[in-house]
């Protein structure tokens, strides 16, 4: 495909992906030439259907936009203070979803994929890399994801003497937006709170009251679920993604106090707060697709129709994609990566994106984002530290470079939790709590940042 026009050698990058794409765009920006591999359509995988970077595979969310009181939020900030060509297309395709920005996942990914495309500087390899990269490679991004290729897993794992970690995913099922019964379902957000491209009535809420509640449980319980591999069995969950009838086994309550949780919602059609509600969030800039939000499921097909049709207002609900699980891979990073995210043992290669055991489609692309600046200074003999531990991109980064404990590893998200603590007093004497204490957080962590990108190599411009 295209040759670059710059005298530097190219950095390759693996996986187009959120990570992988995200990578190369800082690459180039800073007018270093990207070869990008993508193996799909060439090779599969069990969980995308195209063969466009940035597909977005399970939700159609990015979580929370509100960058003063929530992590995720003030990470979409630093982002786009960054240049993040997820963050642009992701705003520039958002759809209605409260206070998150969610974003319609076809044109999202066809923007990233048209920007790659277009520019100069990225040359794109369709194919698989199986196995470790070539010696002649200096410089390389690993950025597979969760679905690795068998060959190059392999490759990793010899290299660092590891055994492969790993958790399944699920995936939530999406209907036909003219399948569902507004005559019991209605629009509106929790407490009417408007967000990107939202209204504050971005959701339809399918009401329930106890019996119909308990009623759901129980099918959810005893419906026929898919069966793991004999390979797969002592596979964990990751928390923050457990299959719908996963949660129900834990309490006959989990549910009402998780995704189906009534708070800041009221029934149009009764007057009153439903005992639990489902929600649906719209998945295109069409309003033609509506995901079940929280309803990742392992149920198999003919059991998602029977039980999700038992919800007030999806009785004659028509499924444009159900439901479905997949095996995630990702490494010991705390053990095998440094600081900019270098494999310690190979300092040639380095990782970004879900495989370091980050979670989320933010937190994946921020990793990319970082590993793609580290990459590109390195290119430009002009080390680049670390973001400040105080900002979300150092926390992220120091949690899976370090900051977890490698005997325990496991995927994380983003969260306040991962910052170095604030100064909890203020002049006057008077502790920070609640919304003071993270506006506190989100105000110091974008004042460090400007200054990290200071020290950024300058991007090309565009």
């Amino acid at each position: 495909m295209k040759n670059s026009a710059s005298s530097t050698s190219p950095v390759h990058v693996i996986g187009g992906g959120l990570a992988g794409s995200e990578a190369a765009w800082q690459l180039v920006q800073a007018g270093i030439p990207v070869v990008l591999h993508e193996m799909r359509p060439v090779r599969k995988t069990d969980a995308h259907s195209t063969d466009k970077f940035a597909e977005l595979v399970c939700s159609n969310s990015f979580r929370s936009d509100d960058a003063e009181y929530n992590a995720v939020g003030l990470l979409h900030e630093e982002m786009r203070r960054c240049g993040s060509l997820i963050l642009r297309a992701g705003d520039q395709h958002k759809v209605p979803a409260g206070g998150a920005l969610a974003v319609d996942r076809d044109h999202f990914a066809d923007a990233v994929t048209q920007a790659l495309a277009d520019h100069p500087l990225v040359t794109i390899d369709r194919g698989e890399v199986a196995g470790l990269p070539p010696d002649e490679w200096d410089s390389v991004i690993i950025a597979t994801g969760p679905l690795t290729s068998p060959a190059l897993a392999e490759a990793v794992r010899s290299i660092s003497g590891e055994d492969q970690l790993a958790f399944f995913d699920a995936i939530a099922p999406i209907v036909h937006f003219d399948s569902i019964d507004l005559s019991k379902a209605w629009f509106q957000s929790r407490y009417d709170k408007p967000g990107p491209g939202g209204t504050g009535k971005d959701y339809i809420n399918c009401a329930m009251d106890k019996d119909q509640y308990l009623a759901f449980i129980e099918a959810l319980r005893t419906g026929e679920k898919t069966e793991f591999k004999e390979w797969e069995k002592n596979t964990p969950y990751f928390d923050g993604c457990l299959p719908i009838e996963v949660m129900a086994e834990r309490g006959v309550d989990t549910l009402r106090y998780g995704p189906m949780k009534p708070v800041g919602l009221t029934n149009p059609h009764t007057g009153r707060r439903p005992y639990a509600v489902v929600q649906l969030r719209q998945d295109n800039a069409l309003g033609t697709l509506y995901n079940l939000v929280g309803f990742q499921t392992k149920l198999k097909y003919g059991e998602q129709s029977r039980v999700f049709r038992m919800i007030p207002g999806l009785e004659n609900a028509e499924f444009a994609r159900l439901g479905g699980l997949h095996r995630n891979t990702f490494i010991n990073s705390p053990r095998l990566l440094d600081g900019t995210l270098r494999m310690k043992k190979l300092p040639r290669l380095r990782f970004a994106g879900q495989i370091t055991g980050c979670e989320g489609y933010v937190e994946s692309a921020a990793v990319g984002l970082m590993a793609g600046r580290f990459a590109a200074a390195e290119r430009l003999g002009r080390p680049l530290p670390a973001p400040p531990p105080t900002t979300a991109l150092g926390a992220l980064l120091g949690h899976i470079t370090g900051g977890a404990e490698a005997e325990t590893f496991q995927p994380m998200n983003v969260n306040f939790g991962l910052f170095p603590p604030l100064d909890a007093r203020q002049p006057n004497g008077k502790e920070l709590h609640g919304k003071e204490r993270k506006l506190g957080y989100t105000r110091r962590a974008l004042a460090d940042l400007d200054g990290w990108l200071d020290q950024a190599p300058a991007a090309a411009a565009e």
